[in-house]
């Protein structure tokens, strides 16, 4: 699975869990939408750190927390 890939389903499964839209989770994190969906549809290829740290403060997690997740465990292993 690619790296990208990878962040999509971490955030789509993090917008389930917290019963969050994409537009709520832009609020609330001050990402602008377009640059959520960029992510989302996958034509932003590699969103900074930055951008990443300000959706999980949207979420209410850690980069920690964001990263210590099952969709991140072959990590090592990644097709960019």
């Amino acid at each position: 699975m690619k790296a990208q890939d990878m962040l999509v389903e971490r955030i789509n499964n993090l917008c389930k869990e917290k019963r969050m839209t994409y537009y709520a989770l832009s609020y609330a994190s001050a990402v602008p939408m377009t640059t959520l969906m960029h992510i989302v549809d996958k034509s932003t290829v590699n969103p900074g750190v930055l951008t990443i740290g300000k959706l999980c403060e949207g979420f209410g997690i850690s980069l920690r927390d964001f990263f210590d997740a099952p969709e991140f465990d072959g990590i090592g292993h990644l097709d960019m």
